[in-house]
């Protein structure tokens, strides 16, 4: 494996730097948007059961926002509950956005990742190749061994730049479509907060 890395020349490095940041992210990804962490279950019943026992007070308001990103968002309403609907909702949507930005986090590097180490790769296939023309010019092809080097180098750059890039890309559509899905449950959910309060009041 060492003879492997060090037959890759210089670009090996930076693809094998992008490889452990992208597998830290993926995990670090796949443990922050579990949905249980996202939206606990039953949050908006027991919000509703608050409200109607009188118990939703500021220090509940302000547990809830600490419990998850959908309690800091139906925190953000419940604390215009009092006031019209279309306030209570705007102020969901502004909280809402910025939830959607945090859950976002980390994906960006995931996405420039897999988009750059093909391009690595491509580059050590060109310097590679480079070193091959290189030694024919000052060397001639009688030496195999000698044109193996840079040979070996092109093909080691192209293949790990791939390995690295095809999972990182998996991983980055996968988290993205993961990021929607969540943002429309809690938007249903805070909606259906708002419609439960104001129901009340009516």
């Amino acid at each position: 494996m060492l003879e492997l890395i060090q037959s890759g020349g210089i670009l090996i490095w930076p693809l094998l730097l992008c490889s452990v940041i992208s597998l830290a992210i993926i995990g670090e990804r796949f443990w922050s948007l579990q949905k249980k962490r996202i939206i606990p279950e039953d949050l908006v019943r027991t919000v509703w059961e608050w409200n109607r026992t009188g118990f939703l007070d500021e220090q509940h308001i302000e547990t809830l926002r600490r419990s998850s990103p959908l309690g800091r968002i139906l925190a953000a309403g419940l604390m215009n509950r009092k006031r019209d609907r279309e306030v209570m909702k705007e102020s969901i949507e502004e909280v809402g956005r910025h939830v959607a930005h945090d859950l976002e986090r980390f994906l960006n590097t995931l996405g420039t990742i897999a988009s750059i180490s093909p391009l690595l790769g491509l580059l050590g296939t060109v310097i590679g190749m480079i070193k091959v023309f290189a030694v024919i010019t000052t060397q001639g092809v009688g030496d195999p061994g000698v044109l193996a080097e840079g040979i070996s180098e092109a093909l080691i750059t192209t293949a790990v730049g791939l390995t690295v890039a095809i999972p990182s890309l998996m991983f980055y559509r996968y988290f993205r479509g993961r990021v929607d899905e969540l943002v429309v449950t809690m938007e249903q959910e805070s909606l259906k907060l708002v419609e439960v309060i104001h129901g009340e009041r009516e």
